[in-house]
């Protein structure tokens, strides 16, 4: 399966707030062919999560890979999040080379739609609770450099 170029920064989607998936849109066959090419690209790119505007279509749709592999997730939001807090080292695949500190909430517990367009709600917690926020900043146009401490530039590491 062939997969999406990365759109890099400073490209100007990537500073847009991404728009809201419909139920109907996200059961189409279309957008399951989508979301599957979405989650390879992540793979294939060697990163741990993706957002859709990495890969130049602003709508609310990530993929984040969890203990069971991959799963997509259609308008995330954090409803609760803890007060702790942790620095943690991030990349990405759309700022090639930078790494930073980023402090994010230890624990957040998230509402989105799955890929068949039903709700959930779950907890993550340490790392999976950062590749979350992560990503959920990539829809309303922030990326981690814009949070980000002690950004050095490096040719190696994880992608978030």
């Amino acid at each position: 399966m062939e997969t999406f170029p990365i759109v890099k920064d400073p490209t100007p989607s990537l500073r847009q707030r991404s728009r809201e998936v419909e139920v109907s849109e996200i059961q189409t066959p279309e957008f399951q062919v989508y979301l599957d090419k979405l989650a390879r690209t992540m793979i294939v790119e060697d990163g741990v999560g993706i957002a859709s505007p990495q890969v130049g279509r602003n709508i609310r749709a990530i993929v984040v890979n969890m203990p069971k592999g991959p799963e997509c997730f259609m308008n995330p939001e954090i409803v609760k999040k803890s007060e702790a807090m942790e620095a943690s080292d991030e990349g990405c695949l759309s700022v090639p080379g930078k790494y930073g500190v980023v402090q994010r909430h230890k624990k957040v517990t998230l509402r989105a739609l799955n890929r068949h367009g039903r709700r959930v709600q779950f907890e993550a917690k340490a790392f999976p609770a950062i590749i979350f926020q992560h990503e959920i900043d990539h829809l309303d146009g922030i990326l981690f450099i814009d949070k980000a401490t002690n950004i050095v530039t490096a040719s190696n590491g994880k992608h978030i």
